[in-house]
């Protein structure tokens, strides 16, 4: 009879030991770890968000690249530290992609992190070189329709989230492109310029100066509304593809099982920080829509991704090593 008594006491005592933690969290440095070089976009968000973060958590937070296999190594690396708070993972929605056509992942996507908030998103544009013929993304597809496999287009890879975000595209207007790979968008961008894609889908954070310098000609942006800095550019639903999305976003999560308390600290220090004006504006200038989002929103966004990415490569049979 005594049993169950001790078993509350074991288990509020627990409780009382997560929560002492919590309110000494941090009390020492923190490693925000990501998949991507050095130098590159999602190295840059992270290193700004870690210089604001600092001032309200009063804790070095040491940012880490660990690149490899699309951020799956960095990814893996998280969800198999400890889960007390000082061991983050900054990624973007390339995550999603990766998880679903990469065999070799150790992880689940979403069950083996603790989601913590979104910081910024974006959507694709799909752009073509000022003096092509094409005026608008409904001829680009007529021509595609009439000449199966004759137009090609950029990407970063096989599997990449322009490769996945352009076979998306081909399914919802039944069409099919040539995809040539290159090592990263800027030399994507010099593909269109030389003639040597006819298009490509990158991000706008890439893709508005050349738009801007009238180097390149944007037919159409992924977003369910217009981009702001782009507002005379119609969406892929006005050009006359019902319900198609695509939007980029960057994050935090930690491993599964960090303490709510925890994930909750974190998650008011991430939205401090995009509130204060000069890390806004640098966020906004690399062309992100900044917005927090609740832990289990971020949660359901995580998993609704996935699922797309997946059931596309199941129906397109992609997979990758």
């Amino acid at each position: 009879m005594k049993r169950a008594p001790t078993i509350i006491a074991i288990a509020l005592l627990a409780m009382s030991t997560v929560v002492i933690r919590a309110q000494d969290y941090p009390n020492h440095f923190l490693k925000l770890v990501h998949g991507f070089p050095s130098g590159g976009n999602v190295d840059v968000l992270a290193r700004l968000m870690a210089e604001e973060m600092v001032k309200g958590f009063g804790q070095p937070i040491v940012v880490e690249s660990r690149p490899g296999a699309v951020g799956t190594l960095a990814a893996e690396y998280v969800a198999r530290s400890a889960p007390d708070g000082y061991t983050l993972l900054f990624l973007p929605s390339a995550h999603t992609v990766t998880a679903a056509i990469y065999k070799s992942v150790k992880y689940d996507p979403v069950d083996d992190f603790a989601w913590i908030s979104t910081v910024s998103f974006y959507p694709f544009v799909l752009c073509v070189r000022q003096d092509s013929k094409w005026q608008s993304l409904q001829a680009l597809l007529q021509e595609a329709k009439s000449k199966p496999d004759g137009l090609s287009y950029g990407s970063t890879g096989m599997g990449s989230i322009h490769h996945m975000t352009i076979e998306l595209l081909s399914r919802a207007s039944h069409t099919r492109f040539v995809n040539v790979s290159y090592r990263g968008e800027g030399q994507v961008l010099l593909g269109i310029l030389s003639g040597d894609i006819d298009f490509a889908v990158t991000t706008v954070t890439v893709a508005a100066p050349q738009i801007r310098s009238g180097a390149v000609r944007a037919l159409g942006v992924t977003g369910k509304t217009r981009w702001r800095d782009l507002p005379d550019i119609p969406t892929f639903e006005e050009a006359g593809l019902p319900g198609f999305e695509v939007i980029s976003w960057s994050g935090f999560a930690a491993p599964a099982g960090t303490a709510q308390p925890i994930i909750e600290r974190i998650h008011a220090e991430v939205q401090r920080s995009i509130s204060v004006a000069s890390v806004r504006e640098r966020l906004e200038a690399l062309g992100g829509d900044v917005r927090a989002a609740e832990p289990e929103e971020m949660r359901a966004l995580v998993a609704r991704q996935v699922a797309l990415w997946a059931k596309l490569a199941r129906d397109a049979n992609i997979q990758a090593q």
